[in-house]
């Protein structure tokens, strides 16, 4: 299969409104580039740590492309569906350009290139299980993980929705999961990707869980990930659809009330859907947001306190957050 390899140049403070744009427009699988912001990573102290040892090949490349634009990478299929998806970001970026939003948001400029499947391939020799917190491995499907050590094994198809477990603002959530799911609970999670969060709710004991996504090709990605772990359809269900804009969908997921909500999404998103997710949230239940930078938290926070919940926790890894809110809970 041939995909398309699209490219959005914005500036670093324009990440979060593009990345909203294009979650919009259902693309998932977004990779950011940011050489300043990766600049200050690695010469600002980690929690006191100084980098001993930083690739000389990371550095290199950094040297040879002085003043880069940050952009956002992300990968459509060659096909008709793909080209649909294709014409609606064009229209958000024009959207993005007649707007006012008080910020930089670059050039918005979009360069695309034909790809041969053989990027996937590759991507995926890489791809290898690894082991997360105390209880869970996740492992690509068309690896093997020896389970000796009586772990819960989470496998994974990501295809081209966003989740494979190797980005931080997804092992963060898993964590939290990890901590907070009982058995019994009923788990929310809204813009699923991959469906790993949930996938993983369900195998750390969860009664069920209800997978939501605007991306048809990640609630598809998301149905099979749960076949894949042999997961009953009694317990796991998927629905495809704009959690902001559908009447309809906002109700049938609503029907009920959730023990835990999870989003892993970006800051606007996440503050556009809060009022939703304690409407959903149980009394005495969770909800766990990431996909957070570090520089927008206050925002989310303020959003979580102003919709009538309390703040759990806050995690981080690199400079990604995420937060673990509590509705009408004894803290």
């Amino acid at each position: 299969m041939r995909w398309i390899k699209c490219s959005l140049y914005t500036a670093a403070e324009g990440m979060d409104a593009v990345c909203a744009m294009l979650s919009d427009a259902s693309v998932a699988g977004l990779q950011l580039e940011d050489e300043e912001e990766l600049r200050r990573f690695l010469n600002t102290p980690q929690a006191g740590v100084q980098w001993d040892y930083v690739d000389e090949d990371l550095l290199s490349g950094l040297s040879a492309c002085p003043g880069k634009e940050p952009r956002v990478i992300f990968y459509l299929g060659d096909d008709p569906e793909g080209g649909k998806t294709l014409r609606d970001v064009k229209d958000g970026i024009e959207r993005l350009k007649r707007g006012d939003f008080g910020i930089d948001l670059g050039p918005l400029r979009l360069e695309t290139e034909t790809v041969e499947d053989d990027w996937l391939e590759k991507w995926k020799e890489s791809y290898k299980p690894f082991e997360l917190g105390e209880r869970l491995v996740i492992c690509p499907s068309w690896e093997r993980y020896d389970d000796r050590s009586g772990r819960i094994i989470v496998t994974l198809e990501p295809g081209n929705a966003f989740g494979t477990g190797l980005h931080q603002t997804t092992q963060l959530c898993l964590l939290e999961l990890e901590r907070y799911v009982k058995p019994g609970d009923d788990v929310l999670d809204l813009g699923c990707g991959s469906g790993i969060l949930s996938v993983a709710a369900v195998l750390l004991g969860a009664r069920s869980a209800l997978a939501v996504d605007s991306d048809p090709g990640a609630a598809r990605s998301a149905a099979e990930n749960a076949g894949l772990n042999a997961i009953p359809r009694g317990r796991y269900a998927v629905l495809h659809g704009d959690i902001l804009r559908d009447g309809a969908l906002k109700e049938r997921v609503a029907s009920k009330k959730y023990d835990i909500v999870v989003a892993n999404i970006v800051a606007d998103v996440i503050i556009a859907i809060t009022d939703f997710a304690a409407e959903c949230a149980a009394d005495g239940g969770l909800y766990i947001v990431s996909g957070i930078i570090d520089d927008r938290l206050d925002d989310v926070i303020g959003k979580l306190e102003s919709a009538g919940m309390k703040i759990v926790s806050v995690s981080q890894r690199d400079a990604w957050m995420c937060a673990v809110a509590a509705k009408n809970r004894r803290l």
